[in-house]
Protein backbone atom coordinates (compact mmCIF):
# COMPACT_ATOMS: atom_id res chain seq x y z
CA UNK A 1 0.00 0.00 0.00
CA UNK A 2 1.74 3.52 -1.06
CA UNK A 3 2.15 5.69 1.92
CA UNK A 4 0.34 8.75 0.62
CA UNK A 5 -2.55 6.65 1.14
CA UNK A 6 -1.92 7.14 4.75
CA UNK A 7 -0.86 10.32 5.26
CA UNK A 8 -2.11 12.84 2.53
CA UNK A 9 0.99 15.43 2.01
CA UNK A 10 -1.00 18.25 1.12
CA UNK A 11 -3.64 18.00 4.29
CA UNK A 12 -2.92 18.91 7.53
CA UNK A 13 -2.86 16.62 10.34
CA UNK A 14 -2.85 17.74 14.36
CA UNK A 15 -2.09 14.96 16.69
CA UNK A 16 -5.34 13.89 17.22
CA UNK A 17 -6.00 12.55 14.01
CA UNK A 18 -3.50 10.35 13.97
CA UNK A 19 -5.79 8.68 17.02
CA UNK A 20 -8.98 8.56 14.56
CA UNK A 21 -6.58 6.40 12.06
CA UNK A 22 -7.76 2.91 10.92
CA UNK A 23 -4.20 2.37 9.38
CA UNK A 24 -1.86 -0.63 11.00
CA UNK A 25 0.51 1.49 13.47
CA UNK A 26 3.54 0.14 11.66
CA UNK A 27 2.42 1.62 8.32
CA UNK A 28 1.78 5.54 9.96
CA UNK A 29 5.04 5.62 11.57
CA UNK A 30 6.42 3.98 7.98
CA UNK A 31 5.46 7.64 6.62
CA UNK A 32 7.72 9.39 8.98
CA UNK A 33 10.52 6.91 8.44
CA UNK A 34 10.39 5.49 12.00
CA UNK A 35 10.04 1.59 12.55
CA UNK A 36 7.34 0.65 15.35
CA UNK A 37 8.37 -2.56 17.43
CA UNK A 38 6.77 -3.73 21.05
CA UNK A 39 8.65 -6.14 23.41
CA UNK A 40 8.95 -5.68 27.14
CA UNK A 41 11.07 -2.81 28.35
CA UNK A 42 12.82 -3.46 31.90
CA UNK A 43 13.08 0.46 33.45
CA UNK A 44 15.43 1.18 35.90
CA UNK A 45 13.59 2.46 39.02
CA UNK A 46 14.12 5.40 41.60
CA UNK A 47 15.45 3.61 44.60
CA UNK A 48 15.58 5.94 47.07
CA UNK A 49 12.33 6.65 49.43
CA UNK A 50 9.16 8.33 48.22
CA UNK A 51 7.60 10.08 51.06
CA UNK A 52 4.22 10.66 49.26
CA UNK A 53 3.71 7.18 47.91
CA UNK A 54 1.38 5.66 51.44
CA UNK A 55 -0.66 9.39 51.16
CA UNK A 56 -0.94 9.72 47.34
CA UNK A 57 -1.99 5.60 47.12
CA UNK A 58 -4.82 5.96 50.00
CA UNK A 59 -6.24 9.31 48.59
CA UNK A 60 -6.41 7.16 44.90
CA UNK A 61 -8.15 4.06 46.77
CA UNK A 62 -10.01 6.12 48.35
CA UNK A 63 -12.45 8.03 45.78
CA UNK A 64 -11.88 5.51 42.92
CA UNK A 65 -15.31 4.15 44.22
CA UNK A 66 -17.07 7.08 44.70
CA UNK A 67 -15.11 8.35 41.11
CA UNK A 68 -16.91 8.17 37.59
CA UNK A 69 -14.34 7.79 35.14
CA UNK A 70 -16.49 8.13 31.94
CA UNK A 71 -14.93 10.97 30.70
CA UNK A 72 -11.14 12.28 30.21
CA UNK A 73 -11.52 14.83 32.03
CA UNK A 74 -12.12 13.10 35.33
CA UNK A 75 -9.56 10.65 34.79
CA UNK A 76 -7.07 13.64 34.09
CA UNK A 77 -7.88 15.60 37.50
CA UNK A 78 -8.42 12.85 39.55
CA UNK A 79 -5.89 9.88 38.57
CA UNK A 80 -2.90 11.40 36.54
CA UNK A 81 -2.55 14.98 37.68
CA UNK A 82 -2.18 13.87 41.23
CA UNK A 83 0.20 11.00 39.90
CA UNK A 84 2.01 13.71 38.14
CA UNK A 85 2.25 16.50 41.04
CA UNK A 86 4.22 13.58 42.77
CA UNK A 87 7.09 13.32 40.22
CA UNK A 88 7.37 17.18 40.20
CA UNK A 89 8.31 16.75 43.81
CA UNK A 90 10.37 14.38 43.82
CA UNK A 91 12.17 15.26 39.99
CA UNK A 92 11.91 19.51 40.58
CA UNK A 93 11.26 18.99 36.42
CA UNK A 94 8.80 21.25 34.80
CA UNK A 95 5.41 20.49 33.50
CA UNK A 96 3.67 21.53 30.68
CA UNK A 97 0.26 20.99 29.87
CA UNK A 98 -1.57 21.47 26.78
CA UNK A 99 1.83 22.35 25.02
CA UNK A 100 1.33 23.38 21.62
CA UNK A 101 3.87 22.13 18.97
CA UNK A 102 3.95 23.01 15.04
CA UNK A 103 7.24 20.88 12.86
CA UNK A 104 5.32 20.80 9.95
CA UNK A 105 1.59 20.43 8.41
CA UNK A 106 1.62 16.48 9.13
CA UNK A 107 2.69 17.35 12.97
CA UNK A 108 0.88 19.97 15.12
CA UNK A 109 -0.89 19.87 18.23
CA UNK A 110 -0.78 20.17 21.64
CA UNK A 111 0.62 17.37 24.01
CA UNK A 112 -1.27 16.57 27.31
CA UNK A 113 1.54 17.03 29.16
CA UNK A 114 5.31 17.54 28.84
CA UNK A 115 7.74 17.25 31.48
CA UNK A 116 10.92 18.60 31.20
CA UNK A 117 13.89 18.11 33.58
CA UNK A 118 17.23 19.34 32.30
CA UNK A 119 17.81 17.55 28.71
CA UNK A 120 14.81 14.82 29.94
CA UNK A 121 10.86 15.03 28.74
CA UNK A 122 8.21 13.10 28.93
CA UNK A 123 5.52 12.98 26.94
CA UNK A 124 2.17 11.72 28.78
CA UNK A 125 -1.18 11.53 26.74
CA UNK A 126 -4.57 11.13 28.15
CA UNK A 127 -6.68 8.69 26.80
CA UNK A 128 -10.10 7.49 27.80
CA UNK A 129 -10.28 3.93 26.57
CA UNK A 130 -7.98 2.79 23.25
CA UNK A 131 -3.95 2.31 24.79
CA UNK A 132 -3.55 0.58 20.94
CA UNK A 133 -4.27 4.32 18.90
CA UNK A 134 -3.52 6.35 21.49
CA UNK A 135 0.23 5.04 21.81
CA UNK A 136 0.22 5.96 17.93
CA UNK A 137 -0.72 9.49 18.96
CA UNK A 138 2.26 9.46 20.97
CA UNK A 139 4.33 7.88 18.93
CA UNK A 140 3.80 10.65 16.30
CA UNK A 141 4.25 13.20 19.21
CA UNK A 142 7.73 11.65 20.38
CA UNK A 143 9.00 12.05 16.30
CA UNK A 144 7.21 15.70 16.69
CA UNK A 145 9.89 16.39 19.77
CA UNK A 146 12.52 15.09 18.22
CA UNK A 147 12.52 17.80 15.84
CA UNK A 148 10.86 20.59 18.04
CA UNK A 149 13.44 20.42 20.91
CA UNK A 150 17.12 21.44 20.78
CA UNK A 151 18.77 18.46 22.66
CA UNK A 152 21.39 15.71 22.62
CA UNK A 153 19.68 13.36 24.71
CA UNK A 154 19.32 10.03 22.75
CA UNK A 155 16.31 8.98 23.95
CA UNK A 156 12.64 10.11 23.84
CA UNK A 157 10.51 8.81 26.66
CA UNK A 158 6.46 8.62 26.73
CA UNK A 159 3.87 7.36 28.43
CA UNK A 160 0.06 6.71 27.28
CA UNK A 161 -2.80 7.09 29.88
CA UNK A 162 -6.09 6.28 30.65
CA UNK A 163 -5.65 7.22 34.29
CA UNK A 164 -5.82 3.61 36.20
CA UNK A 165 -3.83 2.01 33.14
CA UNK A 166 -0.57 3.18 31.54
CA UNK A 167 1.74 1.84 29.30
CA UNK A 168 5.23 3.32 28.31
CA UNK A 169 7.44 3.61 24.84
CA UNK A 170 10.24 5.10 23.75
CA UNK A 171 11.95 6.78 20.30
CA UNK A 172 15.54 6.44 19.54
CA UNK A 173 16.30 9.04 17.84
CA UNK A 174 19.49 7.76 16.23
CA UNK A 175 18.05 4.47 14.87
CA UNK A 176 14.61 5.90 14.47
CA UNK A 177 12.75 2.90 16.46
CA UNK A 178 9.90 3.32 18.88
CA UNK A 179 9.37 0.48 21.40
CA UNK A 180 6.25 0.04 22.88
CA UNK A 181 6.08 -1.88 26.03
CA UNK A 182 4.41 -4.70 26.57
CA UNK A 183 3.73 -4.12 30.26
CA UNK A 184 1.09 -2.61 31.41
CA UNK A 185 1.04 -0.63 35.12
CA UNK A 186 -2.31 -0.40 37.25
CA UNK A 187 -3.57 2.46 39.77
CA UNK A 188 -3.64 1.87 42.29
CA UNK A 189 -1.85 -1.84 42.01
CA UNK A 190 1.23 -0.68 40.16
CA UNK A 191 1.74 3.01 41.86
CA UNK A 192 5.19 2.37 43.59
CA UNK A 193 6.40 1.09 39.82
CA UNK A 194 5.02 3.60 38.08
CA UNK A 195 6.01 6.08 40.12
CA UNK A 196 9.69 4.94 40.25
CA UNK A 197 9.91 4.81 36.95
CA UNK A 198 8.67 7.84 36.24
CA UNK A 199 11.24 9.80 38.60
CA UNK A 200 14.16 7.79 37.62
CA UNK A 201 13.50 8.35 34.17
CA UNK A 202 13.01 12.39 34.84
CA UNK A 203 16.11 12.32 37.41
CA UNK A 204 18.69 10.88 34.47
Amino acid sequence: MPRTAIIQPDQSYSFADYFKLNFASQDILAYFGVILQRQSLQFPRYESTLDRLIDLKARIEESLPRLSLTSEIARREFLIAPVLTDVLHYTQATLNIEYPVAVSNQLKGSLDYLLQNDQTFLVVEAKNEDLERGFVQLAIEMIAIDQWIESDQPIIYGAISTGNIWQFGKFNRQTRVVTQDLNLFRVPADLDDLLRILVKILSN
